[in-house]
């Protein structure tokens, strides 16, 4: 059996995790989703034209994400940063409120933290395009600084969430009210708050357990989008994947912690003699 360690844990996550993202972003391509019309027209494109650029965007995407599947290159991440940062902001600039920006955060969070994790600051522009190793170890302070940054992009994009909800999102409320619920707008406010707090959480003394917790509810509460349920799910992997590596970076650094407060009564007791 082949054991893995935390970070080689931590890459194969984030790897599927822009890799879902992007191919779920894709297909809204495909299928030529309406509401891309309004991110098209922030750059002037007409309806028409619109309509015959999105299957090429989205064929794209789903290329790029194949490519991360099966010959992840460091060029590419560079680019799902890029173009998953765009595609947020294109939101809040067609008029959508901020919320939708920052609730993404996993989509552009997941390929950043996936490019931290590498090394990636080397001024060969070959190694760009050459294929990632996966064999990759850090020392502890990088994989703490890397901790903090999924601790950040997770806190986001449950505060985004929060906040939509907040807002009365009206495909929050559609789904609520698919779900039996007979005042939307209240569970709405309900479940708002309770993501906020989760994501205070999160970001102040994340637990591992409530981790979990808040990943399932992640997963299962993506599932009962009114349409296209789950191409909506396949895109939020970049939220699913930092909250998972979140998880396992948490154990790591509980190991490491665990293992220096041992050492220290033997080193006191050193000192003494």
């Amino acid at each position: 059996m082949i054991l893995l360690t935390t970070e080689q844990k931590i890459y194969y996550v984030l790897r599927i995790a822009a890799a879902m993202c992007f191919i779920g972003h894709g297909a809204f391509g495909i299928i030529t989703k309406q509401i891309w019309c309004n991110y098209f027209a922030v750059f002037g494109i007409g309806h028409d034209m619109a309509y015959q650029l999105m299957p090429l965007l989205g064929t794209v995407d789903i290329l790029m994400g194949i490519i991360i599947l099966i010959y992840p290159i460091r060029a590419v991440v560079a680019w799902l940063i890029i173009w998953g940062t765009i595609t947020a902001l294109l939101r809040p600039l067609s008029g959508e409120p901020f919320a939708e920006l920052i609730e993404r955060a996993g989509n552009f969070g997941a390929p950043l933290a996936l490019l931290l994790l590498l090394d990636w600051r080397g001024k060969n522009v070959k190694r760009w395009f050459t294929k990632i190793n996966p064999d990759i170890d850090i020392d502890g302070a990088a994989l703490s600084s890397i901790t903090t940054y999924l601790r950040v992009i997770v806190f986001l994009l449950l505060i985004g969430h929060g906040w939509l909800n907040l807002i009365e999102k009206k495909g929050l409320l559609i789904q609520y009210t698919s779900l039996g619920f007979s005042n939307p707008g209240s569970t709405a406010h309900i479940v708002g708050l309770l993501e906020i707090l989760a994501a205070c959480i999160v970001l102040i003394r994340p637990a591992r357990s409530l981790l979990l917790i808040f990943l399932i509810w992640k997963m299962v509460s993506e599932l009962f989008y009114p349409h296209y349920e789950i191409f909506e799910w396949v895109e939020r992997g970049g939220s699913y994947g930092t909250l998972i590596a979140l998880w396992f970076a948490l154990k790591s650094n509980a190991i490491t912690n665990s293992a220096m407060n041992m050492s220290r009564p033997a080193n006191k007791l050193k000192f003494i003699r």
